[in-house]
């Protein structure tokens, strides 16, 4: 686990700049520091190690191939790089490996088998950048799913590219602008998606994708290879046709190997258990692969409605782990918060980032790697919102749109939408899709739209979803997450969480024989009369009795909307919107702003955008 870093046609001094680019990001890899610049200084690569595979000089970074041809810089693992270095061995394409780290194997089999054929037989997470000397072309490579970040584009006419936004930040003369485009998508989710970033001319590269530049570094091109998409329209096209036993069969099978492949390392090895479905299935698993007991971690709180750690210890005792909690107080989570802007690099408001944080670093302190049971909501119909907008359009999908859209418009142009219950009425009326109710059901308060001053209309993943693509509403809803949701919040909150103490996280369900087998599932061994995640219990309960886990589900969050009327927060709160701040800076519409807060301090109306507007303003604070 690692940070890159690196630019192409640097005015000025390169070596100053891909130091205090490495120093930025420091945090992802405290082990050691590298950097490689070409002959002609016009390729420069920096990295910052986490010593996880191989933890010699041979493992050391920037790394290059055999020949000499290639240079790499990589972040992630390769959990299968000893079955692709006995193939190289065996196919004599390589006569031995300096040392075990799949850092060398990887290399090796991008110079031997070729870029594409190579990265399409890793299974892994990875962000890669690839320099070939004798071509004088860049390739960048992201992992299939988007575990980890990867940002490129132009500063002052240079290509950048870096696991940490900040580290771009820090390059000397950095004056991009911000993406206000952007800033409507961020206040209704809550986070900027792929490919967007918060910097114009800065981008993220998309899961799954190359990017390939050649001399004299100017013009990139991006191309898939492989898609989560595809791999669902595949899986929904060619079923699993055997019984639900079977399938649980197959699904433990996959896991164990998955798990298996992510217990490999050079250091200790734990798990996250936060005493749900997913976590719980993975530390069961990994428990009945082990001989020794299993290290594993959670956090409680004091309110009995956000603590879960009761229900962790029962499930550890269980299953025999190493079990290690710690009870956060309230001054703990107030704590992480003025460290947000600095992890995320760019705003980021999902509040469930404090107490990731906090699980990550007691973590840290006994392992240094943590396997994490994320994937589970969105591969196995997890979430209760998929069955809301399955039940919403079977009531509304028989009725014609053209005959909706004008109901819709009379309701939220009457008096009824002043009434919060017409007015999500009449917009979700109004939605053209299943995916467009998944849309629309975000937009239903007039308010989130008058955050900002200036609008965008930039498409991204949840506009996007082709009509009818997949013909059952649930699974829609379901790649729409996996395509956006899920790797730019999810994948984003444990990735900047757990590096911010430099702990390696893994997440076996994202594997992708994992994934491919989830999409060939039918519904109904995923979700039926309001339980989800069907065949995912059936294995779980073989190794945890099913009258521990039937219990409401509570997530990992906390108690914000209490601590922000608290004098502490509010007074920080208060001062981060303050309205002469806000016309200075001239992004957001403090009319709006005010009327939001003092909605919730005066009145008790509570909206997430609340939490939105205040990362966003403790971003500003610190850029």
């Amino acid at each position: 686990m690692c940070g890159i870093a690196g630019f192409c046609n640097w005015k000025g001094n390169w070596e100053k700049n891909i130091r205090k680019m490495n120093e930025r990001m420091r945090h992802r890899g405290p082990d050691a520091s590298g950097i490689w610049a070409s002959d002609d200084q016009k390729v420069v690569m920096g990295h910052q190690r986490l010593s996880i595979v191989d933890l010699s000089e041979n493992g050391a970074q920037p790394m290059q191939s055999h020949s000499g041809r290639f240079e790499i810089v990589f972040n992630g693992e390769i959990y299968n790089y000893r079955k692709i270095a006995k193939r190289l061995l065996d196919e004599k394409k390589v006569e031995h490996f300096r040392g075990t780290s799949d850092t060398e194997v990887l290399l090796e089999a991008m110079e031997h088998i070729g870029i594409r054929e190579a990265i399409t037989m890793c299974k892994g997470m990875f962000a890669i950048a690839l320099y070939d000397n004798k071509e004088k072309r860049l390739y960048l490579l992201r992992d299939r799913i988007g575990e980890k970040p990867l940002y490129y584009g132009f500063v002052n006419g240079s290509f950048v590219y870096a696991s940490d936004i900040g580290s771009i930040a820090a390059l000397d003369g950095f004056r991009n602008e911000i993406n206000k485009d952007v800033l409507d998508i961020y206040f209704v989710h809550g986070y900027i998606p792929a490919p967007y970033s918060i910097y114009r001319d800065i981008w993220k590269l998309e899961p799954g994708c190359i990017l390939t530049l050649d001399a004299p570094f100017a013009s990139p091109s991006v191309e898939p290879f492989w898609s989560v998409k595809e791999a669902a329209k595949k899986g929904q096209e060619n079923p699993f046709t055997g019984s639900r036993e079977e399938a649980a069969s197959e699904l433990e099978r996959l896991l164990k190997d998955s798990i298996r492949d992510q217990m490999a390392a050079d250091v200790p090895v734990g798990a996250f258990l936060s005493a749900g479905i997913d976590s719980s299935t993975i530390v069961a698993l990994m428990q009945s692969l082990n001989n020794g007991r299993v290290k594993s971690f959670t956090i409680g709180m004091g309110e009995k409605e956000y603590n879960e750690a009761d229900a962790a210890r029962k499930i550890a005792k269980v299953l025999g782990t190493e079990h290690t909690e710690a009870y956060i107080t309230e001054a703990d989570a107030k704590a992480v918060i003025p460290k947000l802007p600095y992890m995320f690099g760019e705003p980021f408001a999902d509040s469930s980032q404090i107490p990731t944080y906090l699980v990550s670093k007691m973590t840290r302190e006994h392992v240094t790697v943590s396997l994490s049971g994320d994937g589970g909501d969105e591969l196995f119909c997890g979430y209760t919102s998929y069955a809301s907008v399955s039940r919403i359009w079977g009531k509304m999908k028989n009725i014609p749109y053209f005959l909706r859209k004008p109901c819709s418009d009379l309701v939220l142009h009457s008096p009824l939408a002043a009434k919060e219950l017409f007015r999500i009425k009449g917009k979700l009326l109004g939605a053209r899709d299943p995916a467009d109710i998944y849309v629309q059901s975000r937009l239903t308060d007039p308010l989130t739209m008058e955050i900002t001053r200036q609008h965008g209309n930039l498409p991204y993943q949840y506009t996007q979803m082709p009509r009818g693509y997949l013909k059952e509403t649930n699974h829609t809803i379901m790649l729409m997450d996996m395509l956006m949701y899920h790797p730019d919040d999810i994948l984003v909150k444990v990735d900047r969480t757990a590096m911010a103490v430099s702990l390696e996280t893994r997440v076996p369900m994202l594997d992708k024989d994992v994934v491919e087998f989830a999409w060939s599932l039918p519904l109904e061994y995923k979700r039926r009369d309001g339980t989800g995640k069907l065949v995912l219990r059936d294995v779980l309960y073989k190794y945890v009795p099913k009258e521990l886990m039937d219990r409401p589900k509570k997530g990992f969050s906390i108690p914000i909307a209490k601590w922000l009327k608290e004098p502490s927060l509010r007074a920080w709160a208060e001062t981060l919107l303050d309205r002469r701040t806000l016309e200075t800076q001239g992004i957001l519409n403090p009319d709006t702003v005010w009327n939001i807060w003092k909605d919730f301090v005066e009145n008790g109306v509570w909206r997430i955008q609340i939490w939105y507007i205040l990362m966003f303003q403790a971003w500003m604070a610190e850029r």
